[in-house]
């Protein structure tokens, strides 16, 4: 997939090209879903497949007060929308001089004389340009005047919620409904960041956990416990790694600061410190608890393993001897 975040790393005559528009937070399975029929339209007119999204998130730029929490960080909606099998994506860094620009003038710089543009394909509720006034109907006409059809892309999606969207997701990460909210991404939502040392309780207790720093990319999920995945991009040993993974602010010992950490299970032989993890969540196992003393926290971290081992590992591994629990603290 070629990235371009610049007008001029767009090849000249890149064209003709069928192109996209979308901030497309999360690379939902509508996403995916609409981007295939992209690529299969662009494959129809001997066209190149392009998306075209923003960074930063529009919102951040007009209501950063208000401005929802990113499902998925840059870095992976890229490595997400590689996955679709499109051509390349143009990265738009978002201002308010591109949001100052009106539909026609987004339209003529950066759809047809850019990308040349053969076919456009917008939702009905598109909206573009100067105050959003751009709409379905603007596209339409402007198609007509620069030369390219418009193809409208009808909502898709049979999940947990009406329709397959971002805000869905966000509700449902939000809520700790982290199940629900694969339903709608295709595959378990993931948090990234570098592993930084904590105040290794965990590993005084036995659960030795890989902390994640306060600046990893992605919705943190409501407080609680959760079974799910740890991934090493950068390792040569790609295997995803099993574990419990805790949120929240440690109330037993009176936390302050909010967490993430993943207890990897049945691994004595990690160093993570300083590498950049995924962390994927599959299931919330319970709340996060207070407890009144360190048995029955212990005790109850116990069974979260156990619980976490049976969602994941449905078929006991076999052991080399190895125990339980990782370098990190």
């Amino acid at each position: 997939m070629q990235l371009w975040t610049d007008l001029d790393q767009i090849p000249a005559g890149v064209g003709p090209s069928v192109v996209t528009i979308g901030n497309f937070d999360g690379v939902h399975a509508g996403h995916v879903e609409v981007l295939g029929r992209l690529v299969q339209r662009a494959a129809e007119l001997e066209a190149v497949s392009v998306a075209i999204t923003f960074d930063p998130h529009p919102a951040q730029v007009h209501r950063p007060d208000e401005a929802p929490p990113l499902i998925t960080g840059l870095q992976d909606r890229l490595l997400l929308l590689e996955e679709t099998g499109i051509d390349a994506v143009l990265v738009l860094p978002y201002s308010l001089a591109l949001a100052g620009l009106t539909p026609e003038e987004f339209v003529s710089r950066y759809i047809v004389d850019a990308l040349g543009a053969v076919c456009v394909a917008v939702g009905r509720d598109v909206r573009f340009g100067l105050g959003n006034s751009g709409s379905l109907e603007t596209m339409v006409s402007l198609g007509e005047r620069y030369g390219f059809v418009v193809d409208v892309i009808q909502d898709v999606g049979d999940g947990p919620a009406p329709r397959w969207s971002s805000s869905a997701v966000r509700e449902l990460l939000l809520a700790g409904d982290v199940a629900g909210a694969a339903q709608i991404l295709g595959r378990p939502h993931r948090l990234r960041g570098e592993v930084v040392h904590g105040d290794a309780r965990g590993r005084d207790l036995g659960f030795p956990t890989a902390n994640l720093s306060q600046d990893a990319q992605g919705i943190v999920p409501a407080d609680g416990v959760y079974a799910g995945w740890v991934r090493r991009p950068t390792s040569a040993d790609p295997t995803p790694l099993p574990a419990a993974i805790s949120i929240g602010t440690n109330p037993t010992f009176d936390g302050l600061q909010r967490r993430v950490e993943a207890y990897v299970l049945d691994r004595t032989d990690l160093d993570l410190y300083g590498e950049e993890i995924l962390v994927e969540l599959v299931e919330r196992l319970r709340p996060t608890l207070r407890f009144d003393g360190l048995d029955a926290l212990v005790e109850q971290m116990t069974a979260d393993v156990v619980q976490a081992r049976d969602i994941l590992l449905p078929v006991a591994p076999a052991t080399d001897g190895s125990g339980t629990g990782t370098t990190e603290g």
